[in-house]
């Protein structure tokens, strides 16, 4: 589903990774952690999606939210299970949006 978001400008938060063979308990605590985001104050919403390469993009409202995010202590707990068990390797991009475009066809 494609997130919902404000009129610019916001931030993205594009993250990028390929797994392990390991995926006990990763889409549990991928779950975990989009609804645990959601309630954070900032958040704007989350894109998603995962084959070979897996592609999360979530969107706030400015950069001190992103930072309050990353010291959630539960989400530093799945950052350091991600480390040590899920992913070969990740890339975190911040990014502001500047502008946004929108298309839906109409049946």
């Amino acid at each position: 589903m494609i997130a919902t978001t404000p009129q610019p400008p916001y931030y993205a938060v594009i993250f990028t990774s390929t797994k392990t063979t390991t995926d006990e308990g990763y889409n549990e605590m991928a779950d975990k952690m989009i609804a645990l985001a959601a309630k954070q104050e900032g958040f704007l919403g989350v894109e998603a999606a995962r084959n070979e390469l897996g592609i999360t993009v979530s969107y706030w409202k400015d950069v001190a939210s992103i930072k309050k995010w990353k010291e959630v202590s539960e989400h530093k707990i799945a950052q350091e299970k991600g480390k040590s068990t899920w992913y070969k390797s990740f890339k975190t991009r911040i990014a502001k949006v500047e502008r946004d475009y929108e298309f839906h066809k109409h049946k």
